[in-house]
This record gives C-alpha cells, structure tokens and sequence, in this order.
C-alpha cells in the first residue's frame, strides 16, 4: 500500500490538481512528465479506487486542452519568432517541419501532435501564427486532448488490472510502459523528420528536384 502521506496527496484533489499543473507544464515544457503523471493516476485509480478513472481522463484533458490553447495563442499574437528561444536551431527546425505538416493535412496533424510531445508545442505554435479559424482548432484540439486524456489513463488502468503487487508496483510498471512507448514515438518522429529534410536534397542532387 502506499504510505499514508503520499496515500492522502495522490489519491484526493490534490492529487488531480497537480496531474492537472503537470499537463499544462507539460503543453510548453517536454521535459515535464505530463503524460507520466496520467499514466500513474490512471494505475492508482484502478489499483487503489480513488481518484475516479473519469475524473482522471476528465481533468488531463481539460488540462490538456487549456495547455495546447493557451501555445495556439502564443503564436496568433506574439508569433514564432519574436522569443529568442523561439530561433534556437531545435525549435526553427520543428516549426518548420510544423509548417509543413500543417499545410499537407490540419485535422490529422492537429490529432497526433497531441502524441508527441516536441511536435505539439511546434504545430499549436504555427497553428496561431499561421491563424487557423478558432472554432475549428478548438474543435479538433479537444478532440485530441480527450482522446490523449483516456489513452495515457488507459495504460495505467491496464497495466493496474494486469500487473498484480498493489498501487505501488501498479505506478512503476505504468510509469515504465509510458516512458518507454514516449521514446519509441520520439524515434519514430525523429527518423520521420530526418527523411523529410534529405529527400528534398537527393532530388536535387539526382537532377529531379524542381
């Protein structure tokens, strides 16, 4: 079981409360483990019974929504470039990869940038600079921070159901799948972005290019 105080923390509302901060954070931040701390409520929810697995899905979501809104703004009124850390040479190349992303398809971009951490900070950013209609961004951002919200809390409620030892084991083994699917996402997006920088490249150097 889990000890007492930590028992009290993350299983009442301030519990959820700082999932919540964690996922907000976690919209401008990679570094914070947003998506780490769905997972474990969602493990604790099924191992321990409190906090509700709705309640958790409910509040990463809202939380999620509020965070890819609030970088949407960012990039309607102060833009990509006006923040030094804004041209860093990471952060242009994934704005510019963004760009691109958004003009081949914005529904299907707006949906799994919400999956991949680096990539939903660079296409909410380019999605404001670039002024996309509000409503139909709002639409399609709650529709992704929900789906997000119960996929995250999913990996915990059945690594809980599976895994027997209790809350605590429920936590670590839902932790470790979470980082460990994250990373694989990052290779996946990185080997995807780095095809996409050189093929322009070798057609132009095979004399095809335009």
């Amino acid at each position: 079981m889990l000890p007492d105080g930590l028992d009290a923390i993350l299983t009442g509302p301030w519990g959820l409360a700082l999932m919540c901060l964690l996922v907000v954070g976690d919209a401008f931040f990679v570094v914070i483990p947003g998506e780490v701390a769905v997972t474990a409520l969602g493990a604790l929810a099924v191992s321990h019974g409190s906090p509700a697995l709705w309640a958790v899905i409910l509040g990463a979501a809202v939380a999620a929504f509020t965070g890819d809104v609030a970088c949407y703004l960012i990039g309607r009124f102060v833009g990509t470039e006006r923040w030094r850390w804004m041209r860093a040479p990471r952060v242009s190349a994934a704005l510019g990869w963004a760009r691109g992303r958004l003009d081949s398809g914005t529904a299907t971009v707006l949906f799994t940038a919400r999956f991949v951490p680096f990539a939903r900070l660079a296409i909410n950013l380019v999605a404001g600079a670039s002024r996309i209609h509000p409503p139909r961004y709002l639409g399609l951002v709650a529709l992704a921070a929900t789906g997000w919200a119960a996929y995250q809390a999913a990996i915990g409620a059945v690594v809980a159901t599976v895994i027997p030892g209790g809350p605590i084991v429920a936590i670590i083994v839902s932790v470790i799948v979470a980082v460990g699917i994250g990373l694989l996402i990052d290779v996946v997006v990185g080997r995807s972005r780095r095809a996409t920088a050189v093929r322009p490249g070798t057609e132009a150097q095979d004399g095809r290019g335009p």
